[in-house]
């Protein structure tokens, strides 16, 4: 009985220990930081290594979606203020037509990351 228990507890433990490695292999790997972009795009070679990349560029792509919008917010108001300091400062950080300038500079930012990000995506097809 005792033989049968320790068996039986060993075999329940090895299976624990190998469905856990399965699930942590299944498991998506983290985006590639900013820090190791470079390093990673020159040693991209397997369709995770491409969808890690694409998902940084996907947040990047996100990041500044929200930034756009941020600043198309701030550019109503302050073009609903009236205030004469856009006319004796132009393009100054009060101003609609600066907020508006760095909206339209982020929209750019994030279709080129998106574009990025679907060029790994399609590498990542590619690759396997």
């Amino acid at each position: 009985m005792t033989r049968h228990r320790i068996l039986s507890t060993t075999l329940l433990v090895l299976f624990g220990i190998g469905s856990l490695t399965a699930v942590r292999a299944a498991e998506p790997q983290p985006a590639v930081s900013k820090k190791d972009l470079k390093t990673a795009i020159m040693n991209a070679k397997t369709p995770a290594d491409h969808h890690r990349i694409a998902a940084y560029y996907k947040k990047q792509a996100d990041r500044m979606t929200a930034e756009a919008k941020e600043h198309d917010e701030l550019a109503a108001v302050y073009s609903k203020s009236g205030d004469q300091h856009a006319m004796k400062h132009p393009m100054s950080p009060q101003t609609a037509e600066h907020c508006k300038y760095f909206a339209d500079h982020a929209r750019k930012a994030a279709q080129q990351a998106q574009e990025l990000a679907k060029m790994h995506e399609d590498m990542a097809k590619q690759a396997r």
